[in-house]
């Protein structure tokens, strides 16, 4: 988990990246801001750089398609950086010019660059430095109402900032610089060309880890029972919820996983569970996500995944079925006297 409530900043700088293919430019400070002489700031600056990194769970690493990771130009300035070898101020600029240099579809917006530089970053039990890279490139109107002598006066700010809407961040955590580092990504941009900010400016790939393997492993059963198997069975919604109900009760149970385990006590069918092993391959090679035949279950992934996993038959507008366990007990069939489908349930009490 990150948590970033007792961080300090360190450094600011404050950079201007336009759109290198409208032949926009990119404007470098002298120098970096300083932020200390204020009470208030730093705080809404914390609130508006780290605040939407609160909720961010999937921890993603630097890398190269070539396995060299100083090729990254992001880690090679950063690591830089962290051994004291690069100047804070210099370190911004460098990258602001490498994001001006990635910037080169039409649609992307040109905006500020904040660069920081953190103390007491919070990283899975464990404080660090770190380092936060920030685009804005959304502006917003505001009023501003203050008093006057016999009443108020109005007025107005353009181009301004919301710190309650971060455009694009990134953090990059003093920890593990062999593998790339521990990242956490924000990109609150859903048009097509907003991928350049994890593609091509910092060229990210998800860690591989406990939590990684467990969100994946429930993410990819989930799809399978609820989009693979009826290919090959006849399975009604109640049996589909069964399954989904059997493998999360696994995941909440187990300390870790067993591959093995999973596809008797979960599957419980030779030929499904070949189904599933030729599915999870593929999503393994289209996403290079290779899965582990065992690894340990991380409890957060399991919570993450649990609202997904729909465990109610809604009958028209009249009833919602919610089934948690006990398939045996649900009958369905059809009444012909009335031509209306029915579920059966068997209980021994009525709760209150």
């Amino acid at each position: 988990m990150f948590f970033h409530q007792d961080a300090t900043f360190e450094n600011l700088s404050i950079h201007h990246v336009g759109n290198k293919s409208n032949d926009e430019f990119y404007i470098l400070s002298n120098e970096p801001v300083n932020i200390h002489f204020d009470e208030i700031l730093p705080d809404l600056l914390m609130q508006y750089f780290m605040k939407p990194f609160s909720k961010v769970t999937e921890v993603y690493r630097l890398f190269h398609p070539n396995e060299e990771l100083q090729l990254n130009e992001v880690y090679h300035f950063t690591k830089k950086f962290f051994d004291g070898d690069l100047p804070f101020h210099e370190y911004s600029q460098h990258i602001a010019k490498h994001l001006y240099e990635v910037s080169e579809h039409p649609k992307i917006k040109a905006g500020e660059l904040y660069v920081v530089s953190l103390k007491n970053v919070q990283m899975e039990g464990m404080d660090h430095a770190a380092v936060g890279i920030f685009k804005s490139e959304n502006k917003e109107a505001y009023l501003k109402v203050y008093p006057q002598e016999g009443g108020f006066e109005l007025n107005y700010e353009q181009e301004a900032i919301n710190i309650n809407k971060l455009d694009k961040g990134v953090v990059i955590i003093n920890t593990e610089s062999e593998e790339g580092y521990k990242v956490l990504v924000v990109d609150q941009t859903n048009q097509s060309e907003a991928i350049y900010w994890k593609d091509s400016f910092l060229q990210l790939k998800s860690r591989n880890d406990s939590f990684q393997q467990t969100g994946n492993l429930m993410k990819v059963y989930k799809n399978f029972v609820n989009e693979k198997l009826d290919e090959v069975f006849e399975l009604e919604k109640a049996d589909k919820i069964d399954l989904l109900n059997r493998s999360m009760n696994y995941f909440k149970s187990k300390e870790s996983f067993d591959s093995a385990e999973f596809e008797e006590e979960v599957i419980a069918n030779p030929q499904a569970a070949s189904l599933f092993n030729e599915y999870k391959d593929q999503f393994a090679d289209e996403f290079d996500m290779p899965f582990q035949a065992n690894f340990e279950i991380a409890t957060p992934a399991v919570k993450k995944m649990q609202s997904s996993y729909k465990t109610v038959i809604k009958l028209d507008k009249n009833f919602h079925v919610y089934i948690h366990g006990k398939r045996e007990y649900l009958e369905q069939g059809y009444d012909e006297e009335k031509g209306m489908n029915y579920y059966k349930l068997y209980y021994n009490n009525e709760s209150e």
